[in-house]
Formats: structure tokens, C-alpha cells, sequence
């Protein structure tokens, strides 16, 4: 006990003589021709969450102003002269369910909603970029693709095809998004190819028959010209979700020699030939597998129309995406997915999710963070049948008036509403438990978050050019700061 109340003793010792001290008692004279010491000037701008959900991205009061007062902290160093990737954005997927439920959303509501989500203004947290299924993902209330047949008919020529299903949900509600944030990056990823073209004809599992890889890359080709016809321009494309894993519904199974195949012999050349810039990006899948997209890659002739690697973190480590790109320095990078459970916790949810999808990716050079769900009902809802019962979105839609912000959206926007597109991750160095990772804005502004890893409260400097600052974290809190 002794020790302790030493300890506590040194530590408010500390505390206090970095205040400032008045010596003048009430019989002291001042001279009021001595000018007064200029007030001390916030320079540093610091939102915080808790894991226990008392402070939820609010903006600190406080005072952050550089010095250079010695202090025994940990630091965390920021270095803006070492550059690396620039950013694409920070969202979710946009699932058909997603759509679904925000659009039962008042007209004022769902309006004030995707503002708050994609707009720029001071309570807006930014959300910069969306993946969406082609065809149906198992978070559409049934599946579908874009040219589905009757059991023994083909469409080769693809005279069905049809965005159709999309039109009641996806598509409205994405056009209300674009008119918000014309910028906003978009990536489709298909679950399933039709059941015409897989040799199971099933929903569930099956892959692609060779005798279909130049009708399903024109299915691609179809799918982004009408939705460029839409006023919906997609960036970015992933050949499969998940091929390598054939239990969801839908699903579909692609080796990574199958997608090399399919890349340099159908897709890459329809897009070539088509005109369309559309980024090719492979795997799409686990840290678990870094050969996967290694293997496509290395072939000489898949490789000039990949752009890139996807990956999700429900197995594996995030450092497979440095794996990746040291072997491809010349290939990015993309993480697109991560859910949170309806049975885990928002304080472990929030420290795992930024220490691995936001901090972890962004320093293996992603371009991009995307979680999973970005809205779902009451019951975790819709799904297909075999679908995530499991998957919770950044929000849970109640009822048309009411909804709440989930734990992923936490995770978001501690990135998104202060990391826009078109920044610039810059260097900064991890201390014991404080995890972190630092950017330079378009803007010019330096932008640092940081989670406290460990099971105790840390008091820590931030140095920048010479000179700290000094602040703290609650075990497993999340800070940004910006300047």
C-alpha cells in the first residue's frame, strides 16, 4: 500500500506541475501595466469512444496545445516526410437487406440519415466508399442473379439480363447516396454466377463451367453499363466473394487457377475490349490464403488486368495483405469485409475492429476498410434462407422513426468523418498498447488514431515536428486526433 500511495503521490505530482502555478495571494499588488501570459490555445482537435459506451465520438473539451515539456510517457511518433498508400475510403457493404430497411425509413428520417452517413457536414461522419452485391448476397431477403432461367435453359447470349431485382432498393437508394457524394467509390462483388452457367445448377456452392467464363465476363460487362446507364459508376469489381467457401446462399467455388483462367482468358479482355475501366480485383477472401491472389499474380498473362487483392479477416492475420504487396509492390491492396456478431460485445467489437480492420489494414497498404452490413431489423434481418443470422449492421432499423448505431459504425467513423479520399497514410511508430496509424489529408491536416490495446489507462505524447502533446485513453478507448 505504501508503494501505491507513492506511486499516486508521483503521479498528480506530475500532473500538477504541468499547470500552470499562481504565486500572488489576495494581499499581493499586481501592476496592471505587466502584461498578461496569452491564453493557451487548443491545436489539437481529439473525438473519443469508450468501450463502455459513456462517451460515443464526441469531441474532447480539453486543451491540446504542443510543447516540449519533458514527461516519462510512451510516445507515439509521427512522421509526415514518410509516405505510403493513398486512401480510397472507409464504408460498408450496402446488401439488398441493408437497402430493404433503410428505405422503410420516413422520408425525413431516411433523408437526415444518409446525410449523416455520406455527407461532409460537422455531424456527418464521411462514409467515402460501398461494396454491393451482383446479384444477391445471403443478406437479400431471397437469392437472385441478374439472368436467372428455368431449371434447363441456358441465355447464353444474356437477352434476360436484367437489373430488375435491384430497382425496388439498391438502385434508388444508391442514386439518393450518389446526389449526397458523387465521389463515393463502389465495388460489386457477385456471390453466385447463374444457375445456368454452374455446374450444380444450385445456389448453394457449385462452380462456374468453363464452357460460360466468356458469357459470365460479359454478364460483368452488362451489369456495369446499365449501371452507368443508372448514373452509377463502379469502380471496382471482385470476380467472386468468398471462392472458397461453397456453404452460404448463395455461394460459388473459384480456385485460384479457375479465377487466373477466367481473369486473363474472358474478363480482363471483355473489359478491354468493352472499353471499360472498371478495376479488376482478385481473391476476395480470408488472410488465411495469401497464395491465393499470389498465384494469379504471378501469371504473366492475369496479371496486367488485376489491379489488385481483396481481403476479409475471418481467418488468417492482416499482415498476409503486407505479404501480398511486398511480393506485388506494384499491385494495391483492399480489405472488404468484416462483420460484427449479434453476440459479441460493443467494448471487445470496437477494440478488435479498429486494431485489426482500420488500424491493421490500413498499415498492410489497403486502399480501403470496409465492414460488412451497413443496416439490418430488429432480428438480423433480411437473410436467405442459410444466410447470416448472426451479422449485425452499423445500424439497426426499429421501426420508420427510429433506429440505432451500432458498434461498426463507431468503427467507421473514427476513420471516415476525419480520413476523406485522397489522403495519404504517413509514418507513425506503435508504443507497448497503443496501436495507431497516422495520415495527411488533402487538406494538408495530420490525422492519428489511436486504440489503447491493454487493460489499464495510458498516458502517452504525440510528437510531431520536435514538439508533443500529451493525452490519455481508458483501456480499449479509440481517440482521433486531428491537426
Amino acid at each position: 500500500m505504501k508503494k501505491i500511495h507513492q506511486l499516486t503521490k508521483l503521479f498528480f505530482a506530475i500532473i500538477f506541475s504541468a499547470l500552470p502555478i499562481s504565486c500572488s495571494s489576495t494581499n499581493d499588488v499586481v501592476d496592471p501595466s505587466t502584461p498578461k501570459p496569452p491564453e493557451a490555445k487548443n491545436e489539437v482537435d481529439f473525438w473519443l469512444t469508450k468501450g463502455d459506451q459513456t462517451t460515443l465520438l464526441q469531441k474532447q473539451t480539453g486543451i491540446l496545445a504542443f510543447g516540449n515539456s519533458v514527461n516519462i510517457y510512451p510516445n507515439i511518433e509521427v512522421d509526415g516526410t514518410k509516405t505510403y498508400q493513398t486512401v480510397d475510403g472507409f464504408g460498408f457493404t450496402l446488401t439488398g437487406g441493408s437497402a430493404h430497411v433503410i428505405n422503410q425509413l420516413t422520408p425525413q428520417k431516411k433523408k437526415d440519415l444518409l446525410q449523416e452517413l455520406f455527407g461532409s457536414e460537422v455531424n456527418s461522419i464521411g462514409l467515402s466508399y460501398l461494396r454491393i452485391s451482383i446479384g444477391a448476397s445471403d443478406l437479400n431477403a431471397t437469392p437472385f442473379t441478374y439472368d436467372d432461367m428455368p431449371t434447363g435453359q441456358t441465355d447464353v447470349s444474356l437477352t434476360n439480363f436484367s437489373l430488375a431485382p435491384d430497382m425496388t432498393d439498391v438502385i434508388p437508394l444508391l442514386k439518393e447516396i450518389l446526389a449526397i457524394n458523387p465521389n463515393i467509390k463502389i465495388m460489386g462483388s457477385p456471390w453466385s454466377a447463374p444457375l445456368w452457367m454452374k455446374d450444380n445448377n444450385n445456389f448453394v456452392g457449385g462452380s462456374l463451367q468453363p464452357q460460360y467464363y466468356e458469357a459470365y465476363a460479359q454478364y460483368f460487362v452488362k451489369f456495369i453499363q446499365k449501371m452507368k446507364a443508372e448514373g452509377i459508376v463502379i469502380d471496382a469489381v471482385t470476380p467472386q466473394n468468398e471462392p472458397l467457401y461453397g456453404g452460404n446462399n448463395p455461394s460459388m467455388v473459384m480456385t485460384a487457377l479457375q479465377q487466373a483462367d477466367f481473369i486473363k482468358n474472358n474478363l480482363g479482355p471483355a473489359f478491354k475490349s468493352s472499353g471499360i475501366a472498371t478495376k479488376i480485383i482478385t481473391y476476395d477472401h480470408n488472410c488465411d490464403n495469401p497464395q491465393y491472389p499470389i498465384t494469379i499474380l504471378k501469371d504473366a498473362a492475369a496479371y496486367p488486368f488485376v489491379t489488385g487483392s481483396a481481403f476479409h479477416l475471418y481467418g488468417g492475420d492482416i499482415s498476409a495483405l503486407s505479404t501480398v504487396h511486398n511480393a506485388y509492390p506494384n499491385k494495391d491492396v483492399y480489405f472488404t469485409e468484416q462483420y460484427t456478431s449479434s453476440t459479441g460485445s460493443f467494448d471487445g467489437d470496437l477494440r478488435w475492429m479498429v486494431k485489426n480492420v482500420i488500424i491493421g489494414s490500413m498499415r498492410n497498404w489497403s486502399k480501403n476498410a470496409l465492414q460488412w452490413n451497413l443496416a439490418n431489423d430488429g432480428s438480423f434481418g433480411p437473410h436467405t434462407s442459410g444466410g447470416c443470422t448472426t451479422c449485425k449492421g452499423a445500424l439497426t432499423v426499429n421501426s420508420s422513426e427510429s433506429l440505432n448505431r451500432n458498434v461498426g459504425y463507431y468503427v467507421a467513423a473514427h476513420a471516415s468523418k476525419f480520413v476523406p479520399m485522397g489522403s495519404i497514410r504517413i509514418a507513425s511508430t506503435i508504443s507497448g498498447n497503443l496501436q495507431n496509424v497516422a495520415f495527411k489529408t488533402p487538406a494538408g491536416k495530420n490525422v492519428l488514431l489511436v486504440v489503447n490495446d491493454g487493460n489499464a489507462t495510458e498516458l502517452f505524447n504525440i510528437k510531431y515536428n520536435g514538439k508533443w502533446i500529451t493525452t490519455a485513453l481508458d483501456a480499449g478507448a479509440v481517440g482521433t486526433y486531428s491537426w
